[in-house]
């Protein structure tokens, strides 16, 4: 099971840092990517990491303002979001598939993975 907490009301430029925590799993073997759905579009990719390489990857939109991180000893990862834009405004949902190898490709598509969590609010005001 996967809780992600950290959501918000920020102003454009601004920052938060959100978490995804796993319960009854560990991070240890896994890949996990961050998603993001904005009322009336499609879920779209936003980070992932793959645990085997330890690799991270991101959509175009978020590249060089994003960062997906992983803290083995809290069991969470996080996704900070800087230099936060009005089009970042999304639910936010993190989400896992555990114990099997992952091609880079499929880190990028939703159905890649079996367990995610609730969602969490980002709206970013201009």
């Amino acid at each position: 099971q996967l809780q992600a907490f950290g959501g918000g009301l920020v102003q454009a430029g601004g920052s938060l840092r959100l978490s995804c925590a796993a319960s009854g799993r560990t991070f240890s073997s896994c890949a996990v990517g961050w998603f993001r759905q904005a009322p009336g579009k499609e879920r779209e990719f936003v980070a992932g990491f793959r645990s085997s390489t330890r690799s991270t990857y991101y959509a175009d939109s978020v590249k060089g303002r994003f960062i997906i991180s992983r803290d083995s000893a809290k069991n969470t990862v996080y996704l900070e979001m800087n230099s936060l834009k009005p089009g970042d405004t999304a639910v936010y949902y993190c989400a896992a598939t555990f114990g099997r190898g992952i091609i880079v490709s499929a880190i990028y598509t939703a159905s890649t993975y079996d367990t995610w969590g609730q969602g969490t609010q980002v709206t970013v005001s201009s």
